[in-house]
């Protein structure tokens, strides 16, 4: 079990590294990943440390990587990766990998300005070409337009007055766009004006047009342009309201949406012609356009020129897009030549930073031109550390060796726990509550049977065990590929992270599923009832009995009047299935072997204490907390899980009905009641009495045992000690230089910083109190904790049942073909809220509880996990993406 059992033994190391062979050495150890480092310059800026120039370098060789990597993503471009950790580059590399990215960040900066400005072109020559079609449907169309030219000259209506065009009236259409006016007061000479204009002359799209009719002369102006499709109706309002109506619209969709040159998005836009008279509205118009950032074109006069510029125009274009393209190609040659190593480029980058991050930790003698580095280190691998020191010098060139001191210290050391892909995972389930104290015993190995094993009590269904076993082996089997992908999602990766413990609780489930003889709400006949309701029908033989198995509806079995032959071989029998005293009988069942497993785990919970106290040298912990809380354990709650056997044991089903009360005589033991007038009062054996009122006794004593004695021995061993230290003043110092080579003792002085300390008796026993009093109480809340295994195995199983009968039970009721299709489609509802709710919210629920019952009920009985991680100087992390570091 090795370190896995307990921490890894740490010492404090020195570095001593040529400032030549610094970055090598450091290197070397970060691909090794056994060294945790301290900063000796904490009140140093990070501005003013030695090698923040080449921090700063190796942050700007990561921004532009980043610029790069956000263009292959623009384009879609995946980035290969190898799977390849290459060495950190030598310092000199640098302006190699420097000058690489800075020719990369230019050519595609320039190639981004090169082809937003040929996109913006683009989008100006097409939107032109938008609407020189629009305004030549505009223009054909409009001799065929027809307007109510007596309505406009009618002698009631004034110049003063103003005339209502009402949306119906007002309709026109570009090409085949239909277009809305919307109600807009227009002066009647405007109204004869455009009448003249649309049915009579071919309007100009510069300047003014000079147009005559009904002995009058006007002025026509107007401008063309193009604007957001979204921005129209208050463009509409704006210019009525602006221009007090004096204005006529004409607007047209854009069938395809265009790409903006800026941010690449597709745009959605309407090309638009406003009429107007006067310079005054010129500018008026001209300036709303600017508001709402709509883009003006100028236009030929006659439809001859209209068409002639059309023809340039789709010239003009298609070169524009064949430049476009080209590159457009070039762009995307240089993005996949660079996306075959941007993966390598980061990791280099990362590790190169992260050798100079950790440069600038290291103290610099600038006597000895060298730089002294400490850390933690793990004793056994010592000798891996000074092998990579040593390649590290071979490879800067350097003829100094770098040297490796070991150092006293009282300081605590980090917790390190070697692990591996299987235990990793219950590792981390230990540690989420809390890191181990240094050398402390560590819960991980016992989580691994204990954790699966207690869900799988609570989520017992053999067939949703299966299902969750396939799912954490599909995960294992396909674990390099999947882990590869590098998903975002953290839900999936939650369960990728623990597929294996989720392989053994589906595998314990499966296990536990057998035991209740549960499969989706089902029983498995496979070796015969052993209960028999009707005598008659007890002749031996097996296949009236499985007859009789397939046939029943509902029975109650009672043990006085149930004919009963060999018990079932495994499990519980399948007729309690059927049962209609099914959940009396796994009620009870259900809630004493909860208790017994509870007891059985705190129980172990206390035993692993011991090695704790005897690792740390500890006998007052032995004699004064160790005991007590085994006998106070034993005489009440492990004599209660004894009693529980009895019974089964004694009472038989021509007896049951007798049979005392358990939780009664629990309570009776403790008011020192005893009677046997009635049956669920009276004693089980001969000397019961007297043997419970012993148990009490003892668990009395223990409790005083746990709260007074240890502070008076703390009291009195500080005393001695405070007498002892004066007479020899270096036996500390020498103490501690021999503890440095013992692993035990070095963990003492480990426990206790300060030898001279001020004993306060008070907060001694406050402590002591309050842990006595936790204990105590812990014990009874803890048992009765145990009991949410019986709680929640039967939700499940009920809820199991529930989608059976109310669910999947309507497709198999029906008969025929219609039977089939029901069958079909509820079979879907099924397995969509077996999966939803049985598998996923109730295995959530029974994982977070399981999760409650080793956090609290279990590592509280000899875990402290005040500890704090062993964090190495390591490039695992960077190559494999968790770290930029």
């Amino acid at each position: 079990m090795g370190s896995l059992y307990r921490s890894e033994e740490m010492s404090l190391c020195q570095l001593y590294f040529q400032a030549e062979s610094a970055y090598s050495c450091v290197s070397e150890l970060g691909e090794l990943g056994l060294v945790q480092f301290f900063d000796l310059n904490p009140d140093v800026n990070a501005f003013q440390r030695k090698f923040v120039n080449e921090v700063r370098r190796c942050e700007e060789m990561e921004r532009k990587l980043r610029f790069l990597e956000t263009e292959l993503k623009k384009d879609d471009i995946q980035m290969l990766d190898t799977g390849d950790n290459p060495d950190a580059p030598a310092p000199r590399e640098m302006v190699d990998l420097e000058a690489t990215f800075e020719k990369l960040e230019n050519e595609m900066k320039e190639v981004n300005t090169n082809a937003e400005a040929l996109k913006r072109n683009f989008l100006e020559l097409t939107e032109l070409k938008h609407i020189l079609r629009k305004t030549q449907n505009f223009l054909e169309e409009a001799d065929h337009e027809h307007y109510d030219y007596q309505a406009l000259t009618d002698p009631s209506l004034t110049d003063d007055r103003a005339t209502l065009l009402d949306e119906e009236e007002g309709q026109s259409a570009i090409g085949s766009q239909p277009l809305r006016l919307g109600r807009l007061f227009l002066p009647l000479p405007i109204h004869d004006i455009l009448w003249t204009a649309a049915g009579q002359l071919n309007l100009g799209l510069t300047g003014d047009v000079s147009l005559e009719g009904r002995d009058q002369q006007a002025h026509l102006g107007f401008v063309t342009g193009v604007i957001l499709r979204e921005r129209i109706p208050a463009f509409e309002r704006l210019l009525w309201r602006a221009c007090h109506g004096n204005v006529f619209l004409k607007q047209a969709e854009i069938e395809s949406p265009l790409e903006d040159p800026s941010t690449g998005d597709q745009v959605n836009k309407s090309v638009f012609l406003i009429f107007f008279q006067g310079d005054k509205l010129k500018s008026k118009v001209k300036k709303i356009c600017e508001g709402f950032r709509a883009t003006l074109y100028p236009c030929p006069e006659t439809s001859e020129e209209r068409r002639e510029m059309a023809v340039g125009l789709m010239t003009r274009i298609e070169d524009l897009n064949t430049v476009l393209n080209q590159t457009q190609d070039h762009r995307h040659r240089v993005l996949v030549a660079a996306a075959k190593n941007i993966k390598v480029w980061f990791i280099k980058v990362r590790k190169i930073k992260a050798i100079y991050h950790t440069l600038n930790m290291f103290n610099l003698d600038v006597t000895q031109k060298c730089l002294i580095g400490e850390g933690w280190c793990p004793v056994s691998d010592l000798e891996s550390i000074q092998g990579a020191l040593k390649r590290g010098t071979e490879r800067s060139g350097s003829t100094i060796p770098s040297i490796l001191n070991r150092l006293s210290t009282k300081k605590v050391p980090p917790t390190y726990n070697r692990t591996n892909r299987f235990t990793a995972v219950f590792q981390g389930v230990v540690d989420a509550y809390g890191v181990a104290t240094y050398r402390e015993v560590n819960p991980a190995p016992y989580t691994i049977i204990t954790f699966p094993f207690l869900f799988s009590v609570m989520f017992g269904d053999l067939g949703h065990g299966v299902l969750m076993f396939l799912f954490a082996l599909w995960m294992v089997i396909k674990e390099k590929a999947l882990g590869s992908k590098k998903s975002d999602n953290e839900i999936w990766n939650m369960f990728f992270g623990g597929r294996y413990i989720i392989l053994l609780m589906g595998a314990f489930s499966i296990y536990s599923g057998f035991l209740y003889n549960d499969l989706y709400a089902k029983s498995f006949n496979l070796f015969g009832s052993g209960f028999y309701p009707d005598p008659t029908i007890n002749d031996g033989m097996y296949s009236l009995n499985k007859t009789y198995m397939r046939d029943i509806k509902d029975v109650t079995l009672d043990p006085n009047l149930t004919y009963s032959s060999n018990p079932y071989p495994y499990g519980m029998d399948p007729i309690w299935q059927f049962s209609l005293n099914k959940i009396t009988f796994l009620n009870s069942f259900k809630m004493k072997i909860s208790v017994t497993f509870g007891v059985a785990q705190m129980f172990f919970g206390v035993l692993l204490s011991i090695s704790n106290h005897r690792y740390f040298h500890q006998p007052v912990n032995i004699f004064c907390e160790f005991i007590p809380q085994l006998l106070f354990l034993l005489v009440i709650f492990v004599y209660l899980v004894a009693l529980i056997f009895v019974k089964w044991v004694i009472y038989d089903s021509t007896i049951s009905g007798c049979a005392p009360s358990l939780l009664i005589g629990f309570i009776n033991m403790f008011l020192f009641s005893y009677s046997s007038d009635t049956c669920s009062t009276a004693t089980w054996f001969p000397g019961q009495m007297y043997l419970q009122m012993g148990l009490v006794v003892v668990a009395g004593i223990c409790v005083p045992w746990m709260l007074i004695i240890k502070p008076f021995v703390l009291k009195a061993a500080h005393k001695k000690k405070a007498t002892l230290i004066p007479s020899s003043p270096v036996s500390a110092d020498n103490v501690q230089v021999i503890t440095q080579e013992s692993t035990g003792q070095q963990s003492i002085d480990f426990q206790h910083d300060e030898e001279t300390e001020e004993f306060s008796f008070a907060e001694v026993f406050i402590h002591q109190a309050i842990h006595t009093i936790e204990y105590c109480l812990g014990c009874v809340s803890h048992t009765a904790s145990y009991l949410r295994l019986w709680a929640l195995s039967l939700a499940h199983a009920e809820l199991s049942e529930v989608l059976w009968n109310m669910v999947l039970h309507i497709g198999l009721s029906t008969e025929g073909i219609l039977g089939a299709i029901i069958l079909f489609l509820v079979f879907a509802a099924w397995a969509g809220l077996t999966i939803a709710v049985l598998l996923l919210m109730e295995g959530l629920s029974a994982f977070l509880h399981t999760l409650r019952l080793h956090w609290v009920e279990f590592q509280s009985k000899f875990y402290t996990g005040d500890g704090y991680p062993f964090e190495p100087f390591s490039f695992y992390k960077i190559s494999d993406g968790s770290s930029e570091d």
